[in-house]
């Protein structure tokens, strides 16, 4: 398949930027007035499970949160291709199944995104051989798959078409397959923290009726890690659907076949979105341990580890889940997180932006006039002292009476900065004096940044206030080099954030976009039980040369470093 290779997506691009929220706008509007959910199932009516419970040494594939930057997506595809990994000495055999468990393609799930961010790598990774020697794909949509209502991804994944030598087989966006050993493998769908549809709760309560026994193991698959959200938000609803899911559906509380399943084992919850792995342990139904692990690292910027809690409350009965394990490791990702002082570096585009935000503010601000001359020519009256600074904020209230347009841009520019603030986490609503304080630094370096432009460009050159050349100067001081100080300044408000008011995980974090720390896990069911592997990469190849022809790329590179960072696991 011919694509063209990607960068990872720069959340800071600003068109990037507000492409991406209208469209999470428009999807969360309207989503629930359009839930393809439900037409899914009246299109295929006698859609059931999967079976390979015959298949009595069963290797399956988890990997969450792919379709980014070529790099980091083609260094997982192509470890998840070979027919073999060696960890510690053994051979770890590559999944009959492969499931993706949310976010297939960022940001947003245009056809050509889907192209070049995942077929692609993903065809160039493991070529088509043919039916009987592809292994078997399921795929869950996360957010940004359902930003389109899900139109691009029914296409993709319920039509059984391949991805590279892997075969589709689901014809709705949930799935259940039997599997050997009294286990099952369960994915739902949660679209856009909607709650789950009639359809899909009718799906799975005839499977839980009909074929699950007292002895029925699950590994559950769902697109959010409920139990972090929970811990970090305690108004968070995901975490109380999961339950609502297990305890009513599988589980079948006030339902008829209750007493048959009231006893099933929830081995494991598989998730994505937060793009690291961790391990949450904890007793959830029957007495029985579960694993509660995130494995979001298929290929999007890597997500902080450090904000996770060692312990948190897992259920309404007081049940504990206690973390087991994390990559990137918390000492590794506060490391990560002082590359926010290179903001202006990652975000260039934001530079421009604020630079040319402050521009206009100051055009403005000359428009009025205190007396005396413009804003710019009595601030380049005043030395640059700090005991002149009284005075210099005297001249800014006189200048702004007269100009409402600025008082306007100052207000926007506060304001937007106190609306960014994360107030899911951490304290909340309090979380928006820290924004406040971050707009009013904003609103001080600019007037500064004027008053020392004025007294450089009118008091040290001698320059007039109208000539050209002070104009083009100006611009270029305050368009770039106003620019570098706001960027700089929003990348320490981040930083600050993500180490000592532990909030804003992904905007700290998709900032730099790093494309290190991926992870993907490989299962082992067999006589002797279940195994878990998770597989981490620290740092992706970038040297990935084709050496392919355009209509059927192939990729070559430096050996991939790989370890195991957890586990083994026995469910």
């Amino acid at each position: 398949m011919k694509f063209e290779k990607q960068p990872m997506v720069n959340w800071y691009d600003i068109k990037q930027l507000a492409s991406t929220a209208i469209k999470a706008v428009i999807s969360g509007v309207f989503g629930n007035f359009a839930d393809r959910r439900e037409m899914e199932a009246a299109l295929s009516p006698g859609d059931t499970f999967h079976d390979f419970s015959k298949n009595e040494d069963l290797w399956i594939d988890y990997v969450s949160d792919l379709g980014d930057g070529f790099n980091s997506t083609y260094t997982v595809a192509h470890l998840l291709a070979q027919s073999e990994v060696d960890v510690n000495g053994g051979k770890l055999k590559r999944g009959n199944i492969l499931v993706m468990g949310g976010d297939a393609v960022y940001p947003t799930p245009e056809a050509d995104e889907y192209r070049n961010r995942l077929q692609g790598p993903y065809n160039a990774a493991f070529p088509w051989i043919n039916e009987q020697a592809a292994a078997r794909l399921f795929v869950l949509p996360g957010n940004h798959d359902w930003y389109d209502g899900l139109t691009n991804f029914l296409k993709l994944f319920c039509q059984r078409r391949s991805l590279g030598n892997w075969l589709t087989e689901q014809q709705r966006s949930y799935f259940a397959v039997k599997l050997p050993f009294d286990y099952w493998l369960l994915g739902i769908d949660v679209q856009l923290n909607a709650d789950i549809d009639l359809p899909q709760i009718s799906y799975f309560r005839k499977i839980a009726e009909k074929e699950f026994k007292p002895e029925t193991k699950i590994i559950l698959c769902t697109a959010e890690p409920s139990w972090v959200f929970k811990s970090l938000n305690k108004n968070d609803k995901s975490h109380s659907r999961i339950q609502f899911f297990i305890e009513r559906v599988l589980l079948g509380k006030d339902c008829d076949y209750h007493n048959k399943n009231k006893d099933i084992h929830i081995a494991a919850i598989l998730t994505g979105d937060l793009h690291h792995y961790s391990r949450y342990e904890a007793s959830l139904y029957a007495g029985l341990k579960s694993q509660l692990i995130t494995a979001g690292g298929g290929g999007a910027f890597t997500h902080p580890t450090h904000l996770l809690k060692k312990s948190m409350a897992i259920n309404d009965k007081g049940a504990q889940a206690t973390l087991q394990a994390s990559f990137p490791s918390f000492g590794q990702s506060k490391a990560l997180a002082w590359r926010n002082l290179i903001f202006p570096y990652y975000s260039p585009s934001m530079v421009l932006f604020l630079g040319f935000f402050h521009l206009f503010t100051t055009w403005f601000l000359q428009s009025g006039n205190p007396g005396g001359g413009t804003f710019m020519e009595l601030a380049s009256k005043l030395p640059l002292q700090f005991n002149q600074l009284g005075e210099f904020f005297m001249l800014i209230l006189k200048s702004i009476r007269h100009s409402p347009s600025v008082v306007l841009l100052n207000l926007l520019l506060l304001f937007g900065l106190v609306l960014f603030t994360d107030t899911v986490t951490g304290k909340g609503k309090l979380n928006y004096v820290a924004g406040f304080v971050h707009g009013v630094v904003q609103l001080i370096s600019l007037y500064l940044l004027i008053w020392v432009f004025s007294v450089i460009n009118l008091g040290g050159f001698g320059m007039g206030i109208n000539r050209l050349d002070q104009i083009g100067l100006f611009t270029i001081e305050m368009g770039i080099g106003g620019g570098l100080v706001s960027a700089f300044i929003f990348g320490v408000y981040l930083l600050v954030s993500a180490l000592v008011l532990k909030i804003h995980p992904t905007e700290a974090f998709s900032s730099f976009r790093w494309t290190g720390y991926k992870n993907f896990l490989r299962i082992h069911l067999h006589k002797d039980g279940v195994s878990i592997y998770p597989i981490g990469i620290k740092k992706v190849v970038k040297n990935w040369r084709d050496v392919g022809s355009p209509e059927e790329p192939s990729f070559t590179g430096d050996k991939i470093e790989y370890s195991l960072i957890d586990g083994p696991i026995k469910l």
